[in-house]
């Protein structure tokens, strides 16, 4: 039988079910086949008012199971700009987030226009992922460990980093890492850790992350005093003078020899400052300098310290741990004076290595990937216990949750995909 379709309902005949049913398209004096089916799109995007034939075979499909496979087919075959996918992604782990010695965001950006079709997430860009996201047609891999870390001097054949990032150049596959920026923020890996003791009474980041920018101008307040006769043309030089502000002038308002200001500078332009308060005769005994920190940002940083809303043994926190991480083993450190059956009302936890993070931090139970042997030892003698669990196993199963917040993030535009061969490089044996 012969079925013609018009614009939108062409969608019907593509979806996978049925195309085994259908043998051939012609749209205006081209054939289209069943191999050829990638290129419908571009002609009905062309013309939508063209008259697509079908010539077919079998059976005709029930209306309901035709949308249902239209919306499987647009839903897969959206797209959404690099520029765009990249902003979002900025927005769900702002990259002020991430630690100073980190190199996040986007890694590798194909020459533009780049339309991204397919994510693939892993935590280890590995040449056998690399195969996977070729394999799968993927071109934007979101890879948790950043895979250009180290600075490349060159791109050769000769090392593993730099094949994958010259086959990721030449297949147009652009690469981004959200690393620490995933770490720090809220409802990030860390605080999907904790959720394997249930809930918590509190749970705050061990080391804040700081807001990305100071509240007023510069980095420096300077607090002094100006001689009245002259304090209008200072004012004047002040406000004529780059990365510089008068943050308090009420002192220009009281009587008196001197007049007291308030002004806020960056690094650069402190020693001008200081330059021009000495050409004005401002008094030196009542300058004072001061270096601003950045306020710190309530829920967001690296490790959590959680206290539990209700104890739970050591046994069972191994437990609680193994079914979180799906793991069938750890490695257990007994805090000394302690056994399985001692209380823990008090987590320390971080996400890949903890050796940075967990030094001195009081807690009774300390959960993380990685910690020095000696660090352990430390840990121990002080009557905390350790669970050990691998670097990458703290952190792959949160892949998951993230697809799962891309999902929404990307509505529908673009297929997000888990990696399945992407895998703890040192499993237990």
């Amino acid at each position: 039988m012969n079925l013609c379709l018009t614009g939108p309902r062409l969608y019907f005949a593509l979806a996978p079910k049925y195309f085994v049913s259908l043998n051939s398209a012609q749209v205006g004096n081209r054939t289209i086949t069943r191999d050829s089916k990638h290129i419908i799109n571009h002609h009905l995007a062309q013309s939508r008012s063209k008259s697509v034939k079908w010539s077919t075979f079998g059976r005709y499909f029930p209306r309901q199971v035709q949308h249902r496979q239209m919306r499987a087919y647009t839903a897969a075959h959206n797209e959404m700009d690099l520029v765009d996918l990249v902003r979002k992604l900025h927005h769900l782990a702002p990259l002020a987030l991430a630690e100073d010695w980190d190199n996040v965001g986007l890694l590798v950006e194909p020459s533009a226009p780049h339309k991204v079709t397919d994510v693939l997430l892993t935590i280890d860009l590995t040449e056998e992922v690399l195969a996977e996201a070729l394999e799968k047609k993927v071109n934007f891999i979101l890879a948790y460990h950043p895979p250009i870390f180290v600075p490349l001097k060159k791109l050769t054949q000769s090392s593993v980093k730099e094949r994958i990032i010259v086959k990721c150049i030449e297949n147009r596959i652009a690469v981004y890492s959200p690393h620490t920026c995933v770490d720090a923020m809220e409802g990030g890996v860390n605080d999907w850790l904790v959720e394997a003791f249930g809930k918590t009474e509190r749970s705050d980041p061990i080391s804040p992350s700081l807001a990305p920018s100071w509240p007023t101008v510069g980095s420096y307040r300077v607090d002094t005093r100006v001689p009245a006769n002259v304090i209008h043309e200072f004012v004047t030089r002040v406000q004529n003078t780059p990365e510089v502000e008068i943050t308090d002038s009420a002192g220009l308002n009281s009587s008196g020899p001197d007049l007291r200001l308030q002004l806020n500078c960056g690094e650069k332009s402190l020693s001008n400052l200081i330059e021009l308060l000495h050409k004005y005769h401002a008094y030196k005994e009542f300058t004072e300098v001061i270096a601003l920190v950045k306020p710190p940002m309530p829920g967001f940083g690296m490790g959590r310290i959680s206290k539990l809303s209700s104890p739970v043994t050591l046994d069972d926190a191994v437990t609680r741990v193994k079914q979180h991480l799906n793991l069938e083993r750890v490695n257990l450190a007994i805090g000394a004076g302690c056994s399985l059956k001692s209380d823990i009302k008090t987590v320390a936890v971080c996400a890949g290595s903890g050796s940075g993070i967990l030094q001195d931090i009081k807690a009774d139970l300390y959960f993380t990937g990685e910690l020095t042997h000696h660090q352990v030892l430390d840990a121990q003698s002080k009557g905390r216990s350790v669970i050990l669990c691998g670097h990458t196993n703290t952190e792959r199963g949160y892949l998951t949750h993230l697809k799962e917040k891309m999902d929404i993030m990307v509505e529908g535009k673009v297929n997000v995909l888990l990696s399945q061969t992407d895998t703890d490089p040192c499993p237990f044996v």
